[in-house]
């Protein structure tokens, strides 16, 4: 139901002026969090976060798409009469470049031409190949595996879909509920992994789901560094199990120095950025202005967290 008043909006930790003009041109008015807001805008970390809102508080926008940590530490849980949304969808485009860039750049051998110091094409052609044709697994498509999809169309790459009820996705061949992803693993030519991280995705892949895919298979984690079982994956790309691995995720995480990942070519590894500051604070503006103005509007956020779901 329209409040007959704009609503107030606070914004924490700290009120930056791109978030300011966010709950103005999302039709809510700013306030300070002691001034008994509707709603609070979170732009920090879990850390920081109050022990405790305003009884005023009825929703609280999170900066993060993952919200492992603060289920965790029991932030949300503790504030059942707010409902939690988090910016899911928010940076979808940008992390989805960024998987179709590890997984261009494994299928054209791009670390082994970045290893050499000399001119021999004939050594790389073994392993070069193409996306067109290929069959990509996308094992959770929310915001980030939805936006990959038509990526992956454009190259003429074709999508299989795991979700947790097996409804099925647009754009994607086939979509498989989560019960029968063990069909996956040998049908498709490459995964990528953008799946919530809960306690039922913990080491999703381990090295008997890493011994059923293709030797030419590259696996690209953009999700959480806990779904793929990190030693297992070691062993498979020392021994040629799966050609390859593009993590912008790890466990643990930061990977430490001398770790055995860093010293694989097939390995290829950024250091969490594939949503990167200068990307992430407008995306998430956007985000904030659409459900300020939905809040508004008495509409239920974007991106509604279910804490049951973990996500």
């Amino acid at each position: 139901m329209t409040s007959e008043r704009p609503s107030r909006i606070a914004v924490g930790p700290s009120l930056e002026p791109a978030f300011a003009r966010a709950v103005t041109s999302g039709g809510g008015t700013v306030c300070a969090l002691d001034e008994c807001p509707d709603a609070l805008v979170w732009t920090g970390g879990h850390e920081t976060f109050p022990a405790v809102l305003p009884a005023s508080v009825r929703w609280v926008q999170l900066p993060a798409a993952g919200v492992e940590n603060w289920l965790t530490e029991g932030i949300i849980k503790a504030h059942p009469q707010v409902t939690w949304s988090s910016a899911a969808g928010a940076y979808a485009a940008t992390v989805a470049e960024h998987e179709v860039m590890f997984l261009l750049a494994g299928v054209r051998a791009l670390p082994d031409h970045l290893a050499a110091t000399s001119w021999t094409p004939g050594d790389f052609y073994p392993r070069l190949g193409t996306l067109r044709g290929a069959t990509v697994g996308i094992i959770g498509t929310g915001g980030i595996g939805r936006a990959l999809i038509p990526m992956l169309a454009a190259l003429g790459a074709q999508s299989l879909a795991v979700t947790r009820t097996g409804r099925p996705v647009p754009g994607a061949v086939e979509t498989f509920p989560v019960e029968r992803i063990d069909e996956l693993w040998p049908l498709a030519d490459h995964f990528v992994i953008a799946a919530p991280a809960t306690s039922e995705t913990e080491r999703l892949i381990g090295a008997e789901e890493l011994s059923s895919m293709k030797p030419t298979a590259w696996l690209v984690n953009v999700a959480r560094g806990n779904l793929i079982d990190t030693d297992a994956l070691v062993d498979a790309l020392t021994r040629g199990t799966i050609a390859g691995a593009g993590l912008d995720v790890t466990d643990p995480e930061p990977l430490p120095d001398g770790h055995p990942l860093w010293s694989l070519r097939n390995a290829m590894i950024t250091p969490h950025d594939s949503n990167p500051p200068a990307l992430r604070v407008p995306a998430y503006v956007e985000h904030v202005t659409e459900n300020i103005t939905r809040f508004a509007s008495g509409l239920e956020p974007l991106a509604v967290i279910d804490p049951r779901a973990g996500y």
